[in-house]
């Protein structure tokens, strides 16, 4: 099966197609550009599909990144791959950025000399605040994710002491592997499900009280 992933949760907007029968990486396609991804996310798409020598209507399958992250990147994301899945009758899953940072981190596990089993993965979530989930070995969830303050991180990583390893991922630079996300794609099951943001906390903006209109 072809899985097509899609990400636009932080400052790349990227799409990988994913090959599940062969296990191969066919295409994957990222630009940094911070700001207006749904104004690439269509291109980056049809290169992905061009690289891979592939047709839009062979995919399987299509993985999103749901978050936690950019707040209006991730609608992007979600909103296009619903509506690419609706158009083109097509399961649809939701991959996280947190075990997406998980996924890869253990894969080089064994190579970079790291112990083998759980790791607790982090991201900044801004505000003084870091997004964090552990993960076992096999990349299950260990616990639900959560923004957390530095407090409360340094007691998750205590309570979570005779599990972990000393396994440890940092990551600041709202950067995802799309290779990674469509291989996690391409395992689950979307069980009639569609995918929908991850938000751990409300968006930055907050409307005005006083300036709304009263509706009829």
């Amino acid at each position: 099966m072809i899985v097509l992933a899609i990400d636009t949760a932080g400052i790349d907007c990227s799409a990988a197609l994913f090959d599940s029968s062969a296990g191969k990486l066919l295409s994957a396609v990222s630009e940094e550009i911070g700001k207006g991804h749904a104004e690439r996310l269509m291109a980056v798409i049809d290169q992905a599909l061009d690289e891979a020598g592939v047709d839009l209507h062979v995919i399987g399958k299509i993985a999103v990144v749901i978050g936690p992250g950019s707040f209006t990147g991730i609608r992007v994301g979600v909103a296009a791959a619903r509506g690419l899945a609706l158009s083109l009758g097509l399961e649809c899953v939701g991959v996280s950025t947190l075990e997406t940072l998980a996924a890869s981190h253990l894969a080089t596990a064994p190579s970079s000399g790291s112990a083998s089993g759980p790791v607790l993965v982090a991201m900044d979530a801004k505000r003084e605040e870091i997004y964090a989930q552990a993960f076992d070995a096999d990349g299950s969830p260990l616990n639900e994710p959560a923004a957390l303050s530095a407090e409360e991180l340094d007691r998750l990583a205590i309570s979570l002491s005779a599990e972990l390893t000393g396994s440890w991922v940092s990551k600041t630079g709202d950067r995802f592997d799309i290779g990674k996300v469509a291989m996690i794609g391409a395992s689950k099951d979307a069980a009639g499900t569609r995918p929908k943001p991850l938000y751990l906390r409300g968006p930055d903006a907050k409307p005005q009280l006083g300036f709304a209109l009263a509706r009829v």
